[in-house]
């Protein structure tokens, strides 16, 4: 049974997600301790909560400068802040992302008949050219998974060097990404590496998000 330690940081749903661990067969440890982090077989960062805070608070506990690593070295599974942290830098504060991945967290358009937050049931694809991340191995494209958020992570720009859409961008190599439709398509998943971190929350999505946590899990080494 391979130990997930669940990073505490006061900004998640710690019980809910580290029930959705253990119903998948994993051994979870819920702690903000940089030893067990690294111990770990496996790392979970989720949160809820704005943006600035959550890095405030990752490096007033140390945790923040041995992120970048432990995303690299171990398998990760970030869910919605913990997608989020991965980019350059977001709307909704000042304070610098990890910068795992290039590109900003922008706050939804106030578009007519468009409500914020984006709540509640939505369908997630892979983006033009991208790869199946390991994660949504046996979910079919168009999937409904369940969003609760106000901000989103921007798409790679179409006029990039890369020669899909979506695909290979970051300070990472490999790099592919999920879609998800609210007044225009936003990245719902990325995976790369043996990363995997997503806007959605799959320990509130049924049996598709369960999935998710299985496959994931089913991955590691």
């Amino acid at each position: 049974m391979k130990r997930i330690c669940v990073i505490d940081y006061g900004m998640g749903n710690l019980r809910s997600v580290s029930k959705a661990f253990e119903k998948s067969g994993a051994r979870v440890v819920i702690s903000d301790d940089k030893k067990k982090i690294l111990a770990a077989d496996a790392v979970a960062l989720p949160g809820v909560g704005s943006f600035d805070a959550a890095v405030r608070t990752l490096k007033s506990k140390g945790i923040w400068k041995i992120l970048p690593d432990v995303i690299r070295s171990k398998p990760f599974f970030g869910i919605c802040l913990g997608l989020q942290l991965l980019f350059e830098r977001s709307e909704e504060g000042k304070s610098r992302g990890l910068g795992v991945l290039k590109g900003t967290v922008k706050r939804f358009p106030r578009a007519a008949g468009l409500c914020v937050p984006h709540m509640g049931w939505n369908t997630v694809r892979p983006s033009a050219g991208c790869p199946r991340p390991a994660a949504m191995k046996g979910i079919a494209p168009g999937e409904y998974f369940y969003f609760v958020h106000s901000y989103r992570a921007s798409l790679p720009s179409s006029s990039s060097s890369d020669s899909s859409r979506g695909c290979g961008a970051g300070t990472v190599e490999g790099v592919s990404y999920l879609v998800t439709d609210y007044g225009g398509d936003f990245c719902s998943a990325v995976s790369f590496g043996r990363a995997f971190a997503c806007q959605f929350h799959p320990e509130k999505s049924g049996s598709a998000g369960l999935k998710v946590i299985k496959n994931f899990l089913g991955a590691l080494p």
